[in-house]
């Protein structure tokens, strides 16, 4: 399976943010987790808020974390995300998750996919990821990172995959603003 690195993902607009969720596949997991009535920035800003805070990123280290004390880390100013308790949870699940099924690595819930219904179910699996995240993630791992195995989770549609600047992630943004008020407009 061919795979690329990218050095970045334009997600955030901070630098040192855009190169963590491209260089730790955890990180990316996470900011996928969060990505939920939060900005996109905010979403993908967390992972790094969460390696400052904890001291590391290792998905059995955040496992065994105490639950009060990952409660802090996304309740401190500026908070990990509005919902800092229920984010918290999830992001423990998550490394729970990926600690118990992938020996913490999680990379290999794409590396070790065997085809796009393989990848497809794996990210179904993960505590959090829906139909959206699936095709989310999907399109990042084939587009931005050259994951063979994801190609067929690419929906028709733009989606964060598409992001390769800031100015590619406001106009992936527009789109999807305009797209949920012509939802809202036919209701």
């Amino acid at each position: 399976m061919s795979t690329t690195k990218p050095a970045a993902l334009h997600f955030t607009g901070d630098a040192e943010a855009d190169a963590l969720i491209a260089t730790d596949p955890l990180a990316l997991l996470i900011g996928f987790a969060l990505d939920q009535q939060v900005s996109v920035q905010s979403a993908f800003s967390g992972p790094l808020k969460i390696k400052q805070r904890l001291g590391t990123l290792d998905a059995g280290a955040i496992a065994a974390t105490d639950p009060a004390r990952l409660d802090e880390v996304f309740r401190a100013r500026p908070a990990v995300h509005r919902f800092p308790g229920n984010m918290a949870r999830r992001t423990q699940e998550l490394c729970a998750f990926v600690t118990e099924r992938y020996d913490g690595r999680a990379e290999r819930l794409w590396t070790e996919a065997s085809d796009s219904d393989d990848l497809r179910q794996r990210i179904e699996e993960l505590p959090g990821f829906g139909e959206m995240k699936v095709k989310a993630l999907g399109s990042v791992l084939a587009k931005r990172f050259g994951v063979s195995v994801a190609e067929e989770l690419v929906p028709g549609h733009p989606t964060l995959g598409d992001v390769d600047s800031a100015e590619a992630l406001a106009e992936y943004q527009a789109q999807k603003r305009a797209y949920k008020a012509s939802l809202r407009s036919q209701v």
